[in-house]
């Protein structure tokens, strides 16, 4: 299924293309596909090259490992325990070998995801990122070490049939797909200018 941004201007295939669908088929990544997309994320620009992304990963093939991320998710995200793929990024929230914050964390593990849909588009997977989990849940139950924070849980994996889909989900999928306006965020020089 192809659900394009309408965007305004001209912008790479693979970013219109990209979209979060909550309707996941359950046909298996390959783990070689799989591992091209952390490829991409690996090659993500950071902050003095600290590259404080890490990310736990767990296939519904493993379903010991995937019930453990799958726990983690609050229950309005229940759908995405479809998806062949789930993962967790994870950010260090200190400098490498250091305790002073790293204030970058957050923006750079973004950074890595964002290649990594990036990746997953043009490779024609789809992924879906939550907010919607237990931080603490996931910290414990995913053993993620001091220093370290918990930033989304991911869906990962190919289209599924919305025939098959709750009718809510369903309904869901076909919204029409908005943003913001380039003048509610985008200033010229200082806060508010346009």
């Amino acid at each position: 299924m192809q659900n394009p941004a309408p965007a305004e201007h001209l912008i790479l295939p693979e970013l219109q293309q990209r979209w979060s669908p909550v309707i996941f088929s359950g046909k298996p990544v390959p783990p070689d596909l799989l591992n091209r997309l952390f490829e991409a994320a690996r090659w993500a620009a950071s902050s003095s090259n600290e590259q404080p992304w890490s990310f736990v990963v767990a296939n519904a093939a493993e379903p010991e490992l995937f019930s453990r991320l799958a726990n983690c998710l609050n229950p309005g995200n229940a759908w995405a325990k479809q998806a062949p793929v789930l993962a967790l990024s994870v950010a260090r929230v200190t400098l490498a070998g250091d305790v002073k914050p790293n204030r970058y964390a957050f923006h750079d593990t973004g950074m890595a995801v964002g290649n990594l849909l990036a990746q997953a588009t043009a490779e024609g997977l789809f992924v879906h990122q939550m907010g919607g989990f237990n931080v603490e849940k996931a910290r414990v139950d995913l053993q993620v070490p001091a220093g370290h924070d918990p930033v989304a849980m991911i869906a990962i994996g190919y289209y599924g049939d919305p025939g098959n889909a709750a009718a809510g989900l369903r309904e869901r999928e076909m919204q029409p797909r908005g943003r913001k306006h380039l003048d509610e965020f985008v200033f010229r020089g200082t806060w508010g200018k346009r």
